[in-house]
């Protein structure tokens, strides 16, 4: 299946977060992944990264470089290292969902298509 008909099964839930790391709902299998390394929050209709100080850093890949990033709004298609792994936000907030599956079938997380834009 194409990945633009799966993005459209992703909801955002105002409020909801997910932690990132070794201990999270969005599990990094990294030694270099903190426990609790990174959270996604859904806030203002946006997707809110934030590093929860992480020993070894979050970081954005642009431009084929690495910058150490600490809190803000991400794009769906951003480029996000955790653990020296580099993930789209779009593919851990599917792990997120695929989690809330799981964890509380009230969950739903959707990407408005007008965030999937390139600016």
């Amino acid at each position: 299946m194409p990945s633009n008909q799966s993005d459209q099964n992703i909801k955002l839930v105002e409020g909801r977060s997910f932690i990132i790391g070794r201990q999270g709902h969005i599990f990094i299998d990294s030694n270099t992944a903190s426990n609790h390394h990174a959270e996604i929050r859904i806030s203002n209709q946006k997707i809110y990264l934030r590093d929860l100080d992480s020993t070894n850093g979050t970081y954005l890949l642009q431009n084929g470089s690495k910058r150490r990033f600490h809190k803000g709004y991400v794009k769906p298609q951003q480029t996000v290292v955790i653990g020296g792994k580099p993930h789209t936000v779009l593919e851990l907030l599917a792990i997120a969902r695929d989690f809330g599956d799981l964890d509380d079938a009230r969950t739903e997380i959707q990407i408005d298509e007008n965030l999937l834009g390139d600016d």
